[in-house]
């Protein structure tokens, strides 16, 4: 599935994305690894199981990665210049190896870029859930996004 252009975007528009990820241990720990990050809550589970959660958690830049990741295909791919930032990321509750994680999109707001009038901003927000439905993070992302091409359909 291709993402949308910019003029396919409206604020009030909500994606409920399809594509869901079982997040496993291996996941959390090479990706710790290859982010240089050693926390111990991350990579050592006999110390993780004298913390409140017993057990490992994953890493939040992994989860906040993961749940924009599962938006691609319903929103900006093919059609996204690129990030332009992203505000107020939460995580509510943990994720652990095992969860199982969907998530959700809003339109916020859509404006013309001023600088590069081949391109539109959306600014998003993402919602991620657990198997339980419970939010696991949220976050809002200011995308750069290609506009339509001249003659193409709306």
């Amino acid at each position: 599935m291709a993402g949308l252009y910019f003029e396919q975007f409206a604020v009030g528009q909500h994606f409920r994305h399809e594509v869901r990820r079982t997040v496993t241990e291996a996941d959390n720990v090479l990706f710790s690894a290859m982010t240089h990050n050693p926390a111990a809550i991350h990579l050592d589970a006999e110390y993780a199981k004298t913390t409140e959660f017993g057990r490992p958690l994953v890493n939040s830049a992994f989860t906040l990665g993961l749940m924009v990741g599962l938006s691609v295909g319903d929103t900006t791919l093919g059609t996204t210049v690129g990030n332009l930032g992203w505000d107020e990321v939460r995580f509510p509750r943990p994720v652990f190896a095992g969860d199982t994680l969907r998530a959700e999109s809003a339109v916020l707001e859509t404006r013309a870029s001023k600088s590069r009038p081949a391109n539109g901003i959306v600014v998003f927000q993402h919602t991620a859930f657990n198997q339980r439905d419970e939010v696991v993070a949220t976050c809002r992302r200011v995308a750069l996004m290609l506009r339509q091409p001249a003659g193409a359909a709306a």
